[in-house]
């Protein structure tokens, strides 16, 4: 595997690292909700957020990184 494909999965890993985190935020929020601990849910909410947006934005840059070997 070539440098600049290394580097690529590795932006990717992070990218699904920050979907996992937002995934665990949500399912957190949601429970919190259900429980009526409203305060907690929407820091929860808020948190998860944040994550997806990173995701969003690391997939975004693994794409402008991109370059298949030839």
């Amino acid at each position: 595997m070539g440098e600049a494909n290394t580097n690529t999965y590795q932006m990717h890993q992070q990218a699904a690292e920050f979907h996992t985190q937002a995934a665990h935020a949500h399912n957190a929020a949601a429970a919190s909700h259900n429980k009526e601990d409203h305060l907690s849910a929407h820091e929860l909410s808020r948190q998860a957020h944040e994550h997806s947006a990173k995701a969003f934005e690391s997939s975004q840059k693994t794409v402008g990184e991109f370059k298949p070997e030839k």
